[in-house]
């Protein structure tokens, strides 16, 4: 039924089985990259050939990557259910996969914005150089959140977690903040759904854990999701 609501809280787990890259541990490394030397305001400032090089090189594998059967079964939801996708990624595979309503927490690297005025945004589906520049004269960079930069969309994103009547977390450990407080704005009543191949402590007993991969507990979920509506 379109009157019922599915949030779904994607994360960098969900695009790992595409085959793409994620800052991963408490070393924040990404393809070996440090966090603090490409995804922060001082990096830019220090080096935007560096930064810019390794977002161009992480658009091309985004690029190459294809959706997986996680991807393709929350799109499937939408034949039912009303659906809104928060996104932890960068990435463009929920789209791709024909999810139409995806909030993008922590931008979207297909989009290139200027580094003096955020609202002038422009497609990107090649590489940004030095030099390329926005309308207003400024150097263009990846229209993604950097460590230490506000999150825009999430007063959107908490405004929606309001509205769920089914949460699924699927590819995220709950540990990245702000996007892991949006739990806490979710209905009590609300039926919540956390897919992960090893699910940490932070999934508290309101939540039907499933404990696989999100190509695989994906289904599943949706599968339970649509015979409850059937």
């Amino acid at each position: 039924m379109k009157d019922r609501h599915v949030v779904v809280l994607s994360g960098a787990g969900i695009s790992a089985e595409s085959g793409l890259g994620t800052f991963r541990g408490g070393g924040g490394l990404w393809e070996g990259v440090s966090v603090k030397d490409v995804a922060t305001p001082e990096a830019w400032q220090r080096d935007r050939a560096r930064v810019l090089r390794f977002y161009n090189e992480r658009r091309r594998d985004i690029r190459r990557a294809e959706p997986n059967d996680a991807h393709r079964a929350l799109r499937e939801l939408e034949d039912v259910f009303k659906v809104t996708i928060i996104t932890q990624n960068i990435d463009d595979l929920h789209e791709r996969a024909g999810s139409s309503d995806v909030v993008h927490l922590h931008g979207e690297i297909m989009k290139a914005r200027s580094s003096l005025d955020e609202r002038l945004l422009y497609p990107c589906v090649g590489d940004i150089s030095i030099g390329d520049t926005c309308a207003k004269g400024s150097q263009l960079r990846p229209h993604v959140v950097w460590f230490g930069e506000p999150v825009p969309k999430m007063e959107e994103a908490i405004s929606v977690a309001k509205t769920a009547d089914f949460f699924i977390v699927v590819g995220t450990s709950l540990e990245v903040y702000p996007a892991a407080s949006l739990v806490d704005y979710v209905p009590y009543e609300s039926t919540k759904f956390f897919i992960d191949p090893s699910p940490s402590g932070l999934a508290d007993e309101s939540f039907h854990v499933i404990a696989s991969a999100a190509s695989e507990g994906v289904p599943r979920v949706v599968s339970q999701l649509r015979a409850l509506m059937a």
